[in-house]
């Protein structure tokens, strides 16, 4: 059976969970398509209108982002377009979000600084390190991420949940529940 590289484009297979192999004919179109969204961030991150900001970031994600929505910049986002940004979300200083296998942010979201969303990774092995392993990252309603947290591809935040400052976390988090450490682990339940 044929497989679907000619039906659909990189970005779609990303999504869909596809690992991309180094040598694919459109591993080109990932690197064009973060540079067009470095110019976007450079103007966005130098803005100083709120309203300003969420309209640039609206041009990155390729959605509208509401006005309820803030965003203090800087913000780092290699494509954009795998971004998906809920109502009441509150976005500090210096994230990162690699977001080609998709991030997910529901409403109601805190995200500390440098809050890093890795929606994307490599295999382990040398021979093929150089491909491109996505998993969505997806947070759910009213989670807080804290200060330098780092979300790992694939990942679930589960609804209320807290994630500690600096956890590092490799698997989902239930709703309700506080995470810590690297790897992160369940610290106790909120009632």
């Amino acid at each position: 059976m044929q497989s679907d590289h000619h039906t659909k484009d990189i970005f779609e297979r990303l999504l869909n969970g596809e690992t991309i192999l180094s040598n694919d004919p459109e591993a080109f179109k990932m690197r064009d398509a973060s540079y067009a969204t470095k110019k976007l961030l450079v103007k966005m991150n130098n803005a100083d209108d709120p309203a300003e900001i969420r309209e640039l970031l609206s041009q990155v994600t390729g959605s509208e982002i509401d006005e309820s929505v803030a965003v203090f910049t800087p913000l780092y986002i290699n494509y954009g377009k795998h971004t998906k940004i809920g109502k009441n979300v509150f976005i500090n200083f210096d994230c990162v979000f690699l977001d080609l296998g998709g991030i997910t942010i529901e409403d109601n979201v805190l995200i500390a600084p440098k809050v890093s969303l890795l929606s994307e990774g490599h295999p382990v092995s040398p021979g093929d390190r150089h491909s491109l392993v996505p998993g969505h990252v997806h947070i759910k309603k009213n989670a807080w991420i804290g200060a330098g947290a780092t979300i790992l591809p694939g990942v679930t935040i589960g609804e209320n949940a807290v994630v500690a400052a600096g956890a590092v976390v490799s698997k989902d988090v239930p709703a309700d529940t506080i995470v810590g450490g690297i790897p992160a682990k369940i610290i106790k339940e909120i009632k």
